[in-house]
């Protein structure tokens, strides 16, 4: 493919870590590790979307095979890197994980990691999006994860990090990957405009930059749009890219919350129905309007770039000028209203006329009078209309409370939650193991044989004591597991007394007794004359048996 027709985000992508904006700490960390030669088994980039967590991956897999050395690094002709720089090469295998998410995936994945690397130091594998891999998927995987051979790394890839098992995490090396912050993304975005010979004005740029959230990949791929709408040499201007991208011009909002201050409802309604011509859906409008709101809140302590672009110095201005006669508690009454209304579009026929009362509503909820008044909280409210409006809205919002709380008082358990059904019971601790192997909560499983002491097992309470390494969301979550299987509450108590050794103390004392049983017997010792050197690692019950007999 001619590196011209690529997209942006392809086009230029980072190829080394001197190539990255914004993760120079994470890249200085790799560099270091491998110049110490002290390279995990596993890593683990976490972040949100489009900020490089797959690009980093392969450029750590490219630094780790380089035949020219990370110092050296692209300097020189690499047959290594180009391959994995072109997603062929024969050691270095990226595999995404919402199309292959079984454990039968990842034995293939282990039973391939046998074979050692063909052309470079290491084999590596790239595992995109690694949350979406099954639990089973996940515990097949441990064991090798944990002691993998010296030429296999991991490398893995994720946007939701919460979702991957503790077990994993703590056998991988975490990089938390930031957002990138808006005057770099600024200043990239500028630089490839450039390069591509684009006329775009800085504006346009800042509402890319604004919109895409911190997000290089978003970023470029709006840029990409941009770039395709421009004709004839003219320059791409704040308010076409606004038409473009769906966004309408701040400055409007700004006129029409003043005019809301001073209680010109002839002229709000005006304004918002020019901006609603423009094609702005309602709930756009509320959103920014809530952004806007938050603004007017705390703009003596932001700044203009912590507003992420959203604002140009003039909006900036305007904002904190109005700010100062506009008291605290009215920004809150109307950040309150504006929520409620959020929720009010979705259950109403005609979005347009609710969006319209609603703007009636904050210029009541105001003041009366034709200038901004300062509301005292000692003098709210004065006039009998804004007390009526605000006696209402709190009593509508203690009516509401009442009334969810009433319903969950007269509803029977089995409507509050109907996927609650008392299908079970459980009478012995063996048999609540049981229930876990059934469910497949292997996790729960685990931490029940290996960590847990059973104290005392009774109908709906269980008393343990426990080892440090217990899992502290274990109580909750043997709860929740307990209510879903029973359809009863259960009580789990700590106990100061030791209480009975672990199931895996169990079962490796019993092994321990059987290896010295073995140990006694004849064959055991002619074995042991012939093969000095070896050891007894463990006693299958069926063979033992056929050897007594």
């Amino acid at each position: 493919m001619n590196n011209n027709s690529k997209v942006l985000a392809l086009k230029y992508r980072p190829q080394t870590f001197n190539d990255l904006i914004g993760q120079e700490v994470v890249a200085e960390t790799i560099i270091n590790s491998i110049k110490s030669n002290k390279v995990a088994n596993a890593y683990v980039f976490t972040g949100i979307r489009g900020i490089g967590k797959t690009t980093i991956a392969r450029i750590l897999a490219k630094s780790l095979n380089c035949l020219n050395g990370i110092e050296n690094q692209c300097k020189k002709k690499c047959a290594n890197c180009d391959a994995i720089t072109n997603s062929n090469h024969i050691d270095v295998l990226e595999i995404d994980a919402a199309s292959k998410t079984g454990v039968d995936d990842v034995r293939e994945l282990i039973e391939f990691s046998r074979y050692g690397p063909t052309s470079s130091k290491y084999k590596i594998f790239i595992i995109d999006e690694v949350h979406m891999l099954s639990k089973q998927a996940f515990n097949a995987l441990l064991k090798t994860l944990e002691e993998p051979p010296k030429y296999l790394k991991f490398i893995f890839a994720t946007t939701e990090i919460k979702k991957i098992p503790i077990t994993v995490l703590s056998r991988c090396q975490r990089f938390d990957l930031s957002r990138i912050k808006s005057s770099e993304l600024f200043e990239y975005i500028k630089k490839i405009k450039d390069k591509e010979k684009g006329k775009i004005s800085d504006d346009a740029i800042r509402l890319i930059v604004k919109i895409s959230e911190g997000s290089v990949r978003d970023a470029l791929s709006l840029l990409d749009r941009a770039l395709l709408t421009l004709d004839n040499g003219k320059e791409l201007d704040l308010i076409t890219a606004q038409k473009i991208f769906g966004y309408f011009d701040k400055s409007q909002l700004i006129d029409i919350f003043n005019l809301i201050l001073k209680g010109d409802e002839k002229k709000v309604i005006q304004f918002y129905r020019n901006i609603y011509d423009q094609g702005v859906e309602p709930k756009v409008f509320i959103n920014e309007f809530l952004e806007l709101i938050y603004y007017f809140k705390n703009i003596n302590f932001l700044t203009l770039e912590s507003t992420n672009f959203s604002l140009n110095d003039e909006e900036f201005a305007k904002i904190k000028e109005i700010s100062k006669n506009i008291n605290s508690e009215t920004l809150i009454l109307f950040w309150q209203f504006t929520i409620r209304t959020l929720d009010e579009i979705d259950i109403v026929s005609n979005q347009n006329l609710s969006m319209e009362m609603f703007l009636i509503r904050l210029i009541h909820i105001n003041t009366k009078d034709s200038g901004v008044k300062v509301i005292d909280k000692k003098e709210l409210p004065e006039t009998l209309q804004e007390k009526k409006i605000i006696s209402d809205l709190k009593k509508e919002t203690v009516d509401q409370i009442k009334n969810i709380t009433q319903e969950k008082k007269n509803k029977p358990i089995s409507e509050i939650n109907s996927t609650t059904v008392k299908t079970s019971v459980i009478k012995t601790f063996d048999e609540l193991l049981s229930f876990c192997s059934e469910k497949k909560e292997i996790q729960l499983k685990y931490e029940l044989e290996k960590n847990v002491n059973l104290v005392n097992f009774e109908k709906n309470r269980i008393e343990i004591s426990f080892n440090d390494n217990l899992d502290k969301n274990f109580v909750k979550n043997l709860s929740t597991k307990l209510y879903d299987w029973t359809g009863e509450r259960w009580i789990i108590t700590f106990s100061k007394e030791k209480g009975q050794i672990s199931i895996r103390e169990k079962e490796q004392n019993k092994k321990n007794e059987l290896v010295q049983e073995v140990k006694q017997l004849e064959i055991y010792n002619s074995i042991l004359k012939k093969f000095p050197d070896a050891t007894l690692k463990d006693v299958i019950v069926e063979i033992k048996k056929k050897i007594t007999e």
